[in-house]
């Protein structure tokens, strides 16, 4: 007897649909945090045609860093200062329900022996998940943000991020890269230093470098020098010390076609004090192009000032007013090895460098700059 044919065969089967994939929301919001040293500073934005809306923000001097030059650990102190600050992150990021973030520490949990029990007890006390991430990609976020600032006549572009436990600096060479299309360039980076596939015309980054030296851990090298002009021409000298393992520094660099981009607090406080601004104004200072002998003389108010004076200017403010020398002594010596008439000012960093890679990857961006 011959088997009985199962019901239905031979039947074309139902076709299945696969569900499209979910188109990102082009109105949703997202968030970026950058856990620093001294500062913890988060930013809520929404994408903005080629660009991106500030929604709200966030910014307070933490000083999670204190005392970790000495002991190698977080403080309790610090810890405790931080948490709060992250507690105020939190109840803004449910406030405009943000589902869409990246909130990073930098330097001073990449050398704490306590960083994870810290990340753990953030995690316990406001439900935030901190993610500790390594110097090349601070780099890398740092130079993204920048994209808009760079020139299209710069061939050589040097961007400097000065932070509180370290300074990045990044060399790129642009002259393979069309003119227009030179801040684009800047932008793919966010896939890493040493993409090769793209099919666009690429920035050679021709060589990179993290110094574990920034604003709070550079002063507290040197607090044991009482005389302030002695412990600044320190400072200034043992920075550029560490800077002799940086491939582009035994080049003579000529100064058409080279440009610095600097992305910091020191940078903008001098971008001020240049500018005689009595209350900060960020749409002066954001792109304002400064000459090397226009920051030395700012420079050498801040040290006629003295440290009384520096503390009642009002361009510099109570927050910046300790960290201000130490910084300003990096900046002479990077001035030192690269003298430049196009040192241009960022008021961006890595909270926007995190915005801009978020919202690229999921393609909410129009192809302004990207």
């Amino acid at each position: 007897m011959a088997p009985k044919r199962p019901k239905g065969a031979g039947a074309f089967p139902k076709p299945v649909d696969s569900p499209a994939p979910k188109r990102p929301d082009p109105n949703a919001l997202y968030a970026a945090l950058d856990l620093g040293t001294n500062s913890c500073r988060m930013l809520i934005a929404q994408p903005k045609g080629s660009q991106f809306h500030v929604v709200d923000s966030f910014s307070k001097s933490v000083q999670l860093g204190s005392g970790l030059e000495l002991s190698g650990r977080l403080s309790r102190a610090s810890m405790g200062r931080t948490v709060r600050a992250m507690r105020v992150c939190q109840q803004k990021l449910r406030k405009h329900n943000v589902s869409r973030m990246r909130l990073v520490a930098t330097e001073a949990c990449r050398r704490a022996r306590n960083a994870r029990d810290f990340v753990r007890q953030v995690r316990r006390e406001t439900g935030l998940q901190l993610e500790i991430i390594q110097p090349e990609e601070e780099a890398r976020l740092a130079v993204i943000s920048c994209a808009p600032l760079v020139s299209t006549k710069t061939e050589q572009l040097l961007v400097v991020d000065i932070g509180g436990g370290s300074t990045e600096l990044v060399w790129i060479d642009l002259s393979s890269v069309p003119h227009r299309e030179r801040p684009r360039a800047i932008m793919r980076l966010h896939a890493g230093f040493h993409t090769s596939d793209s099919p666009f015309p690429a920035a050679k980054v021709v060589d990179w470098i993290s110094v574990p030296l920034g604003v709070a851990t550079l002063r507290d090298q040197f607090t044991d020098v009482d005389d302030d002009a002695a412990r600044y021409a320190l400072m200034s000298w043992f920075f550029e010390e560490n800077l002799a393992e940086f491939a582009p520094y035994k080049d003579q660099q000529a100064r058409d076609g080279f440009q610095i981009v600097g992305t910091s607090g020191t940078v903008t406080t001098v971008a001020a004090s240049h500018l005689g601004l009595k209350r900060y104004d960020r749409t002066k200072v954001d792109g304002l192009r400064m000459s090397s002998d226009q920051i030395e003389a700012v420079i050498q108010r801040y040290l006629d000032l003295g440290p009384v004076g520096r503390r009642r200017d009002p361009r510099i403010g109570q927050d910046r007013q300790e960290l201000i020398m130490s910084g300003a002594a990096i900046l002479q010596a990077l001035l030192r090895c690269w003298p430049t008439d196009r040192l241009s000012v960022a008021d961006r960093g890595l909270r926007e460098g995190l915005l801009y890679a978020q919202m690229t990857k999921d393609g909410v961006l129009e192809d302004g700059l990207l």
